[in-house]
């Protein structure tokens, strides 16, 4: 398996090498549409890489075109070249990518660093040490000046360690409790928690000889984040970033880089390789094999406002166990099946509430918000994300249609020519199955949602007090709009079934009628799943109460026999 993941590493990079530069140093990979500037976009291409061939090269793997790292390291770090990156300034991409070159520096020197000569070594360090001072995001971004200061260090170059203390001092008033941190002073507890402040925290431990605080929290996270992934490796797409794909299973590379067994290494293997096969096959590539911005297959939509065309590359750090010898235990360890986990496993640190059926994970979320990045309330105010359904994003303002509002209660005070959607969750409350929050659509408007298990089902309950009349249309689970689907409504119900599975969704108060919504082409997101069953109503002015209950499972007999055991009124209260 370790040869496997060394060639599939190598498949993924060759795409690449056409695209350097004369002096190696800038990768264009496409047109750059992110907020930073072309230079910084190239150099993203140029470095992401490296989060897969460094590990490559530290296991003693041959990597492929080597020079090329090599050449674009002196070249764009010379001011006098035409190539030079330039100066990193404050809250700059280039700190970013500087990273993930002080990354490869600290872990194969031998490779990056010991074929400089000695004024390119020199220019190298300078460059490296310009970021050090300069300000960043409040967020994970303070663990790249620390990874910058392990390459430096590394190899032997005097830095500021006190700027790196004051930055793993910010870093802990992030740290929650219970294998949890923030992303910052904020709400989110997405995958930048496993993929970076965990990720990161395990590589300084290991790196530094240092930091066994990172080990600790990292041991206990694992099994809270075992819980997100289903049986056949799917991981339930929520949040930002998407488009970094399999980063997601990195925090599973990044224990058995740092020593800590917090679940046997058959278990995490697993986890890994089946996260990694089920990528497979999935057209995320283009034509020229290049990964693409999208999630299960190229969609431009998908693209927060940083995304560049080398941003995908970011997906290379599933592949840190590469550094591992052959004989370490993560390798010679059977592969272990997916473990047998409790149904719900309530998660009040992120606001989610997580249930497993038939293998796939529902993720029922109630506290994340990001208003900041596009489609926000789409990637991480839904009330349930799925695993095998995925999600939609809006391609439009007006209607049910345009907006594709999947796992969502959409609510409209002009007709239904507009509607708004929970954007951000207030004083959310996770108990032992069940998340509540509660959002203000307009000021005159609130609403607190109850979001409860009950496995194969959710239940969705919602006290609204108003001000205005409305009208609501509340939606399932989308499905294939490309398949043919088999969808039926009536009083109280709607439903859609597809080869991807069973999609529906009963009302529990007698109050709304069901219909079936026909999302327009363009709005298709994750894997081309549209179509929506929703349930419609109008709301006089006052306070009203709605119930339904939400079902998403695989096609089939037992699809059907889910559909007639609906959960009864009251349920979820």
């Amino acid at each position: 398996m370790r040869d496997q993941l060394q060639e599939e590493l190598g498949q993924l990079v060759a795409p690449v090498v056409p695209h350097f530069s004369a002096g190696r140093a800038r990768v264009r990979l496409g047109v750059n549409t992110a907020i930073h500037d072309d230079t910084a976009a190239e150099l993203e291409s140029f470095a992401r890489p490296l989060w897969g061939l460094a590990p490559l090269a530290a296991g003693k793997g041959e990597v492929p075109h080597a020079d090329l790292w090599v050449r674009g390291l002196a070249s764009g770090s010379d001011p006098d070249h035409p190539e030079y990156w330039g100066e990193p300034g404050d809250h700059d991409q280039r700190i970013v990518e500087m990273a993930a070159i002080g990354f490869a520096l600290a872990l194969a020197p031998e490779a990056f660093w010991d074929p400089l000569t000695g004024r390119e070594r020199d220019r190298l360090a300078r460059w490296l040490l310009s970021a050090l001072p300069r300000e960043t995001a409040d967020n994970n971004w303070h663990f790249f000046p620390v990874l910058i200061g392990l390459g430096l260090h590394r190899v032997g170059v005097p830095h500021d360690h006190s700027a790196i203390r004051t930055r793993l001092e910010r870093l802990e008033t992030f740290w929650l409790g219970d294998g949890w941190y923030s992303d910052g002073p904020t709400e989110r507890r997405d995958y930048y928690v496993p993929w970076a402040m965990h990720f990161y925290g395990l590589l300084y431990a290991q790196l530094a000889e240092n930091g066994d605080r990172f080990r600790e929290r990292a041991a206990r996270f694992a099994h809270d984040f075992r819980h997100w992934f289903a049986d056949d490796g799917a991981a339930v797409p929520y949040g930002r970033s998407l488009t970094y794909r399999w980063a997601q299973a990195a925090f599973w590379g990044a224990l058995p880089f740092a020593g800590v067994d917090a679940l046997p290494w058959g278990e995490v293997k697993g986890l890994l390789l089946r996260h990694l096969r089920w990528w497979q096959g999935r057209p995320v590539t283009g034509p020229d094999g290049l990964l693409s911005i999208g999630y299960g297959y190229p969609q431009p939509a998908l693209a927060e406002q940083y995304n560049a065309p080398g941003s995908p590359y970011w997906s290379l750090k599933a592949f840190l166990p590469l550094a591992l010898p052959a004989d370490h235990p993560f390798w010679t360890a059977p592969e272990e099946p997916a473990p047998e986990l409790p149904a719900v496993s309530a998660q009040p640190h992120p606001g989610a509430i997580l249930m497993r059926t038939g293998g796939d994970v529902t993720l029922l979320a109630g506290r994340q918000h990001h208003a900041w990045v596009r489609q926000g309330a789409a990637k991480y105010a839904k009330f349930a994300y799925s695993s095998r359904f995925g999600f939609s994003l809006p391609n439009g303002t007006l209607g049910l249609e345009q907006g594709a509002y999947d796992s969502m209660l959409a609510l409209s005070d002009d007709g239904g020519a507009h509607y708004r959607v929970r954007e951000e969750p207030l004083d959310p409350e996770t108990t032992a199955d069940t998340v509540r929050s509660t959002w203000r659509p307009w000021p005159d408007v609130e609403i607190t949602t109850w979001l409860t298990a009950a496995p194969p089902w959710h239940v969705r309950r919602h006290r609204i007090r108003t001000a205005r009349a409305l009208h609501t249309a509340e939606g399932a689970f989308a499905v294939d709009r490309d398949a043919e689907v088999d969808r039926a409504a009536g009083t109280g119900y709607a439903r859609a079934c597809a080869p991807v599975g069973l999609s529906g969704i009963r009302d529990l108060d007698g109050s709304r009628e069901g219909e079936v919504v026909d999302c327009l082409p363009g709005t298709n997101v994750l894997a081309r799943r549209t179509t929506l069953p929703m349930l419609t109503g109008q709301l006089p002015a006052g306070e009203h109460w709605l119930s339904c209950a939400v079902l998403g499972v695989p096609e089939g007999a037992e699809a059907e026999a889910s559909w007639r055991q609906a959960p009864g009124r009251g349920t979820g209260t």
